[in-house]
């Protein structure tokens, strides 16, 4: 299994409850269709350093492959270009989960 997390900041003149409501009633539902999504969590920072990370993303594929493509397809463009236009900052992580 792949996993991938992405930390987002928010754009500076985006409050809290809009970005909330942006990524959880706008952004998530987008997300959900990417092709070969196994699961996604959405993790809302409620407590950090100001003007640090506001939401973490967590997204399992099978494949490092299933991700790329996903993301190489017109929906997975589309997904990134609105996060882009929403945050300030992405860094993606490519993580090995150990439980």
């Amino acid at each position: 299994m792949f996993k991938a997390m992405i930390l987002l900041s928010r754009r500076e003149d985006l409050s809290r409850e809009a970005f909330v409501r942006w990524w959880l009633e706008e952004h998530r539902p987008m997300a959900l269709d990417l092709p070969k999504l196994r699961r996604m969590v959405i993790n809302l920072v409620d407590e950090g350093p100001e003007g640090g990370i506001d939401g973490v993303s967590e997204l399992w594929f099978d494949t490092r492959e299933d991700f790329d493509a996903a993301y190489a397809t017109d929906h997975g463009k589309g997904v990134a270009a609105n996060t882009m236009a929403h945050v300030s900052a992405r860094v993606r992580y490519i993580v090995s989960e150990h439980e």
